[in-house]
């Protein structure tokens, strides 16, 4: 995790450091300031037992809701999203990112406490209902204010959260199934016509076929010829022949949305590969450590916070080398923005607090038999 930290300041710095803007020039200096204050964070939480989700998760998740609706008729829009809040002293920050870290402690409220409440609740299908509900709500808000990255990184945490929390498989391919059904009406009367080229831009481009890389197609052209122009080794750090450097990545997002061609261009292929293989040892661990969780809901979390994470780093880097479509979505720990590597950090304090406290007390009977709840109906 602080390996990948430093690496990502590094990144901001590499990303920015040319820019006549003296304010965007110096991004990398906020972006130490808040992985202090993250990391402050993340130090506090995972000294601290996760039980304490058990009675501030409902809280915490109404507050996100809240800040979601007050930053749709009175938020600030930044790069065509209108879901960030103004603080006083110029500080904005995004509501979606607070709405993930309280959506994935409240669904793993639900899915490893909701069958002790009643009887009813141990039904496979109410279980399922009151989890997409918990994760429709601000999905569909964040979506409402035309987050489509944000949004999207609620179906594979939502997903994952099932499978662990014990619900049926057979439910689980219906509800994919059904999904995939939705997929053309949503594409046809749900994205907006600028949403539409992104996903068409992509087809044509892997299709071999002709588009116009001064407008569509731009972003797109360009990510993959600054990746691939870096090769084995790279052009090295803060070469003025970077594309970057001569400004073919945009100047606003290329610490942000952008920030893996921009790397990947520096340090190439292996600079590239070494960050990923980070990646996949810090999901591993984090695997590891919900494997010997102490209870279910410490499961919960763990598993949501990797969903979470494994999303954010296939669309990020996927949308570069046109896996995905392009969204606007971050790289966790490495591109910049402090609401998001608060909410990072926030979260991975949580991982940490499963495993510190996983030999605290005796595992409860749901930790010891495993997938016990499979049997309630």
């Amino acid at each position: 995790m602080l390996g990948l930290i430093i690496f990502g300041v590094f990144s901001v710095y590499g990303a920015s450091w040319m820019r006549a803007d003296e304010d965007l020039a110096n991004k990398w200096r906020d972006q130490v300031t808040w992985v202090f204050i993250g990391l402050a964070i993340f130090f506090v939480v995972s000294l601290i037992d996760y039980q304490w989700v058990k009675w501030a998760a409902i809280p915490f998740y109404l507050v996100a809701l809240t800040l979601l609706i007050i930053a749709e008729f009175k938020g600030t829009v930044v790069h065509g999203t209108q879901g960030w809040l103004r603080l006083p002293g110029g500080i904005t920050f995004q509501p979606s990112q607070v709405a993930i870290a309280a959506g994935i402690i409240m669904l793993s409220l639900v899915l490893s406490h909701l069958h002790k409440l009643h009887h009813i609740f141990r039904n496979h299908l109410l279980r399922i209902f009151v989890a997409g509900l918990v994760g429709g709500i601000p999905f569909l808000l964040v979506l409402k204010a035309g987050d489509l990255g944000s949004a999207l990184v609620w179906a594979p945490v939502i997903g994952a959260m099932l499978l662990v929390g014990a619900i049926p498989f057979r439910y689980l391919i219906v509800i994919v199934l059904s999904g995939t059904l939705i997929l053309p009406f949503a594409y046809f009367f749900g994205l907006k016509d600028y949403q539409k080229k992104r996903i068409t831009v992509q087809i044509d481009m892997l299709m071999g076929r002709e588009v116009d890389i001064r407008n569509e197609a731009y972003s797109a052209h360009n990510n993959l010829m600054a990746i691939g122009s870096g090769g084995w080794a790279g052009k090295g750090f803060k070469n003025p022949e970077t594309l970057n450097y001569k400004g073919f990545i945009s100047k606003d997002t290329a610490i942000t949305d952008f920030i893996f061609p921009v790397l990947a261009e520096e340090h190439g292929f292996r600079g590239a590969f070494l960050m990923l293989s980070a990646f996949l040892l810090l999901l591993l661990q984090s695997l590891f450590i919900a494997f010997y969780s102490k209870d279910m809901t410490g499961r919960l979390l763990v598993v949501g916070v990797v969903a979470l994470f494994f999303a954010h780093i296939f669309q990020n880097v996927g949308m570069n080398v046109l896996l995905m479509p392009i969204t606007g979505i971050p790289l966790p720990l490495i591109s910049y923005g402090g609401t998001f590597m608060v909410m990072i950090l926030f979260l991975l304090g949580l991982v940490q607090s499963v495993w510190v406290h996983r030999c605290s007390n005796q595992p409860s009977p749901e930790a010891s038999s495993g997938m016990q709840i499979d049997h309630l109906d």
